[in-house]
């Protein structure tokens, strides 16, 4: 009789145990397989979602703003987060990055000779800078924009045009990088960027071009030359 108590206590022992372990299990998949279905937005564009470090196909920007689940949503988290939307404000600069970002991501598929790459990026600055909000500019900001941006939108689309012919991307990119360097100069930027000048660009006249990076790589030259030039500014 005390054989069989002894065995019963042993035997809810072990059951008690397995399902301990069990529960953990569940709990740790449940985790992993939460994890694994986490959505990450772009910063700069919040409707473009995917797994976190992808790049986002808008500005090229990382994902890195977690993407909250339908079940987490309340309706008070809900209230909070369309306020949050609401009272959120884009600044000129905040548009003005995006389309630095989308015209690093051109610049640096010319150092690499890639004029497909160019080109698709050409399509997506102008998008970036047809979506410049011009009323969040007071009227004197907005004129010098517009001035710009037209000469921009120009040079942008006829990269974006001509996938293969990237002697002609890259005429077309000398001006563009003014324009740039224009609107730099009068919004400012996020992030730390370098004005390069190639002495032998734009039929040996010199041209400038605008720099995420410290080291020279050279959109007009590419794998010619990819070292020459120098930096003339800081921002």
């Amino acid at each position: 009789m005390k054989n069989i108590m002894l065995s019963a206590i042993a035997m809810a022992f072990v059951l008690v145990s397995c399902n301990q372990k069990n529960n953990e299990a569940s709990t740790t998949n449940s985790e992993k397989t939460e994890s694994a279905s986490q959505l990450y937005a772009c910063p700069m564009h919040p409707e473009v979602t995917g797994k976190k470090g992808e790049k986002c196909s808008k500005c090229g920007m990382e994902l890195t703003e977690p993407v909250p689940t339908t079940e987490s949503k309340t309706t008070d988290t809900i209230a909070k987060t369309e306020a949050n939307v609401d009272s959120a404000t884009v600044t000129p600069k905040d548009y003005v990055n995006d389309i630095i970002t989308c015209y690093i991501n051109l610049k640096n598929n010319l150092v690499k000779d890639d004029s497909k790459g160019a080109a698709d990026n050409g399509k997506l600055l102008l998008a970036s800078l047809n979506r410049f909000d011009t009323k969040t500019l007071n009227a004197e900001q907005k004129k010098e924009y517009l001035d710009i941006a037209d000469d921009a939108k120009e040079n942008a689309e006829h990269i974006g045009d001509n996938a293969g012919k990237l002697e002609h991307q890259r005429e077309h990119f000398v001006l563009l990088s003014k324009d740039i360097n224009d609107l730099i100069k009068i919004f400012g930027s996020h992030r730390q960027l370098y004005q390069d000048y190639c002495p032998m660009a734009n039929d040996g006249k010199g041209a400038i071009w605008i720099s995420e990076v410290k080291d020279i790589k050279n959109p007009y030259q590419g794998s010619k030359m990819l070292t020459c030039g120098s930096i003339k500014k800081t921002y």
